[in-house]
Parts: structure tokens; sequence; C-alpha cells
């Protein structure tokens, strides 16, 4: 149960995690992932949604074990002032708060920044909300399909011409709660030179905008109001999606004149190097209409896999459009370790999504996502220091259920 077992830079490092749905526990599974301890609380009076969503078994659900394997799990009952006493005592031993509740309901339950502080004063307190917790929107709470399109972030993704089609739901959470992850790495690094705790406010919104920051400034500077423009690149032409045989899609992308010219030899076609509508990529964006229905017309011919293949081959970025079983069979993927096999508590094994990273001195990872309350005895017992009459009258009152 040790996190320094685990090893990765941030052995050592307790985090007790306040946290529902995806954005939050994203954060907890990122920084689980380097190496914390993260230390789930939860109660049977205020469960997760992901616990239960489509589900009978709150144990199994895929939702939950999607983004929450190797962490802790522990029952206390924040609504109560004995649960938030326990809290605040697990503060005390712990180096991270995250909550993601919704605006000012940490406050109402007693578990304040300030009052965080003051039981452990160089904790790191992070807080996630759709706009922070100040200015006259702080008030606001929402998901992710909301962080995407007030963000703007949603108006940009659809086809030219078309109205915006919006943007994938999990994208947002994932993007924000990384954010969050990176400025919690961040004050964590703070606190080691310093020894100064800090409150980490993390807005969704303003999270996502960063994600279009050329298209802000653009409009900051210019007054231009990007549009939505499909799969095009301002900087590459082709760039795009095209039919292949058998209902099959393949990526392609040209960067470069001499990564054009390779292309137009692959096609049959050198002379299309040569075209004036062609020859550069000014040219090459003026004519991208008529560019895209010739790739189609040539790609539609071949099978993507191999056309992929043969492009790599000589210089051209091309890719396969894959779904998710191509994701979890592609060989490249396993060989890097982005899958991790990892077991459950009942000691069944299960493939998960690793880490986005490779590190020399990375944490393992073995531990699937904890069953509610699996962790009680170890974080009451051995975090905490409580006797075992002591836990029993916990879990007569309803404190630790």
């Amino acid at each position: 149960m040790n996190g320094q077992q685990r090893g990765g830079p941030l052995r050592g490092v307790r985090i007790v995690e306040l946290t529902k749905v995806w954005a939050g526990p994203y954060t907890g599974k990122l920084l689980a992932f380097l190496g914390a301890e993260v230390i789930r609380v939860e109660s049977e009076k205020s469960l997760d949604v992901t616990r239960f969503y489509g589900v009978s078994d709150i144990n199994n659900a895929p939702g939950f074990k999607a983004v929450n394997p190797q962490k802790l799990s522990v029952q206390i009952d924040m609504k109560s002032k004995a649960g938030v006493e326990l809290i605040l005592s697990l503060v005390q031993k712990s180096d991270v708060l995250i909550e993601n509740l919704r605006p000012g309901a940490v406050k109402r339950l007693g578990l304040g920044y300030e009052t965080v502080k003051n039981a452990k004063p160089d904790i790191i307190y992070a807080s996630m909300g759709m706009h922070g917790n100040e200015g006259p929107l702080s008030y606001q709470t929402g998901y992710a399909p909301c962080f995407a399109a007030l963000s703007g972030l949603s108006s940009l993704v659809g086809y030219e011409g078309q109205p915006p089609a919006g943007m994938n739901v999990r994208y947002a959470d994932s993007t924000f709660g990384a954010a969050a992850a990176l400025a919690i790495v961040a004050a964590l690094f703070h606190r080691r030179h310093t020894g100064e705790g800090q409150y980490v406010d993390v807005s969704a919104v303003e999270s996502m905008t960063s994600m279009i920051g050329d298209s802000v400034m653009d409009y900051l500077l210019n007054g231009t109001i990007e549009t939505c423009h499909g799969n095009r690149h301002p900087d590459m032409a082709p760039h795009g999606v095209y039919p292949c045989q058998d209902d099959e899609w393949i990526s392609i992308a040209t960067a470069t004149d001499s990564a054009w010219c390779q292309l137009a030899e692959i096609m049959g076609s050198p002379e299309l190097a040569r075209d004036e509508r062609f020859s550069s990529l000014p040219h090459r964006k003026r004519n991208e209409d008529i560019l895209d229905r010739l790739l189609a017309s040539w790609t539609v011919r071949h099978s993507a896999a191999p056309l992929a293949n043969q492009l790599q081959a000589r210089g051209v970025a091309a890719i396969k459009s894959v779904n998710s079983m191509d994701l979890v069979a592609d060989g490249h993927l396993w060989n890097r370790g982005f899958y991790h096999e990892v077991t459950e508590s009942d000691g069944s094994t299960r493939t998960i999504v690793g880490p986005g990273w490779k590190m020399s001195r990375g944490a393992s990872i073995t531990l699937g996502a904890p069953r509610l309350g699996e962790h009680n005895a170890y974080i009451f017992g051995k975090v905490l220091g409580l006797s075992a009459e002591e836990q029993q009258k916990l879990a007569d009152a309803g404190i630790s259920r």
C-alpha cells in the first residue's frame, strides 16, 4: 500500500480526492500514474454517478474503472461533523487536496481552503470549477459539453459552411483534468523549493480556451472570427481524411512542397507537383477543394492500411483512421507500453490505457479501480492511527459507510 514502493516522481506524495464524475478523478488518475498515493473519499450516501450509471454493481462500473485505477477508496460521510473532522485529520497527513464539487459546496461542508489550511498550513488545495472560484460567473456549474462550448472551442468543430458540430464529450473533461494535474505538479515543485503551499484555482472554461489561443488572439488583435473548416490546416495542404476501400478512411497531411512532390509521385501523377494550381502551399490552399477531390478519387481505389504504409515509407504523413478495436490491436502501442495490465480486488486482471508519457524512473501501475471503501482499514488504521474499536464506532455510527 505504501506509495514509496511504486516509485515515480511523486512517490511519497499523498493526495486526498474529493471529486466526482470525470475531470476531477482524471486529475487524480494522472497523479497516481506519477506515483502519488491518491485517496478517494466516498460514501454510500453520496456515490459518484460513474459508480452506478448503467450498472447494478457499483464496484464493476466501466466508467468508474476507466478513470480511477491505482487509487485507494475510503468511506467517510463528509456531510457529518465527525466525517469532516476525519477528512481534516487525513489532510494533516497529506500533501494535496483536490475538489471539483459544486460551487460553494466544500465551504458549506466545512472544508474550504482556509479551514483546510489551518489544519495543514503547507497544503496544496486544488479547486476545479467551470469558471473557477472568482468572478461573476463563478456560481455556475456544468459538465464537459458546457466547458467546450463556453470556451469557444465547439464553435470551431465542424465542416466548412456548416453549423458547428460540437466537441467530443470527453475531450473537455480530460483536458481540464490534465491542466489541473499540471498545476498541482507545479505547486508541489514550488513547495519543494519554498516550503509554501498554495490555493490552485482551475477554471474549466479557461483551460479549454487555452486550446484555441491562436484563434482568440486573432480575434483580439485583428477582429477575426474564425469559423469551422473541417479537417483543414492553415499551414498544410493537403490536410484531410479521405475515403478508401471497404468503408475505411485515411488521414494525409503534407507540410512541405517536397512532401507534396512525393505524394504526387505515389499517386502516379508527378505532373501535379508542377501544376500551377498546386506548385506551392499558397496555390494549394487556394485550390484546396479541387485538390481534395483529386486525392479522394485516388484513395478510394486503395486499402487504407497498405496505402498509409506506402506513404509513410516515402516521408508523407499518413495513417489509417482507426476504431477502438484497431487501437487495442495496435502492436506499436503495445510495444511502447501504452497499455498496462492491472489486477482487480477480486484477483482478476484487465487491460487499461496507461499514461501518455515514458519515464526512465516511472511509477509502477498495477492496480485497478478500488471497491467502495476497500481501503478503510488501511486509511483509518495505518494512516490515521485509529484503533479497531474506534473504527467500529465509526462504522456503527454510519460515518464510515
